[in-house]
């Protein structure tokens, strides 16, 4: 099985100094059953994707483990992330589910591990008290990254004001009609990476005039364009696909770049319109 040809991302440094690269095109398995996930996995390992990512919300971690187990690739060649649920953000909780994603995923050491949720207005969490927990996860050595999903610039801000340490990535919603420019440019201030969840609008986009346009100006798929999109703008990306044929077409954006007038025209689809939810309306 031959990896895909995939630019990397450096991520901030673990405790170790160890160098993280996670790669910048991976798997999204987002509401993938657990006993359809071993086969989806196993089919975007087998056609190149070494980049996967689960979450203990998604209750499929068992079924990427079964076929990350069955592979038969080197550990060191694959990029797993999984993400802490919202019931599990005080510490033994916390540590209590980790235990529980490591025995599912079949792993020693995750790549990336990042909190799901803020929950900042949450009775009886708090972010900082989760982050520091997060943190005493990464100096056990058993997760190589540690990072936050869906975080606004406030919430970053408070949990490095209070320890110090920079959440590696931030995994948030992020695409064209969604483009979250105030919070990448605070990534960027910060040192943390952007990975954006829900990649094609929930395919929404696909429909765009805009973005069907460009494709048929450079002869290739809406959703080849929204993802080279994010390619160009430096984002980590995840589509999700339970289909072998659009996993390959997915990947097949390296052949190809987005000129100055076609990235123009997809940033002026930004319309702050999520597909998803808020982050200051999920709660525990």
């Amino acid at each position: 099985m031959c990896a895909l040809s995939v630019p990397t991302i450096a991520l901030t440094r673990g405790t170790n100094g160890e160098e993280v690269l996670i790669p910048q095109l991976g798997l999204g398995t987002y509401k993938i059953p657990d006993d359809e996930a071993e086969c989806v996995v196993r089919d975007a390992l087998a056609v190149g994707y070494r980049h996967i990512d689960t979450a203990q919300m998604y209750g499929n971690e068992a079924g990427v483990g079964r076929a990350i187990a069955a592979c038969g690739l080197p550990r060191r060649d694959l990029f797993v992330t999984s993400k802490l649920d919202n019931p599990n953000h005080r510490r033994d909780d916390a540590l209590r589910s980790l235990d529980a994603t490591m025995g599912a995923l079949g792993l020693e050491v995750l790549d990336l591990f990042l909190v799901h949720w803020p929950l900042a207005t949450s009775t009886g969490i708090d972010l900082v008290d989760t982050w520091r927990t997060m943190i005493e996860i990464l100096h056990s050595g058993r997760v190589r990254a540690i990072g936050v999903s869906n975080f606004q610039p406030d919430h970053l801000r408070r949990i490095v004001e209070a320890t110090g340490v920079v959440p590696a990535v931030n995994q948030i919603e992020l695409h064209p009609w969604l483009a979250q420019s105030e919070l990448r440019s605070t990534h960027a201030q910060m040192g943390i990476a952007t990975e954006s969840w829900s990649p094609l609008g929930r395919g929404r986009l696909l429909t765009d005039p805009v973005v069907v346009r460009i494709a048929e100006a450079v002869g290739v798929s809406p959703a080849q364009v929204i993802i080279r999109w994010h390619l160009q703008n430096g984002l980590v990306v995840i589509p999700k696909s339970t289909h072998r044929e659009r996993m390959i077409a997915n990947a097949d954006v390296i052949g190809f770049t987005l000129d100055d007038a076609h990235m123009a025209a997809l940033d002026a689809l930004d319309q702050g319109v999520r597909t998803g939810s808020h982050p200051d309306q999920v709660q525990v």
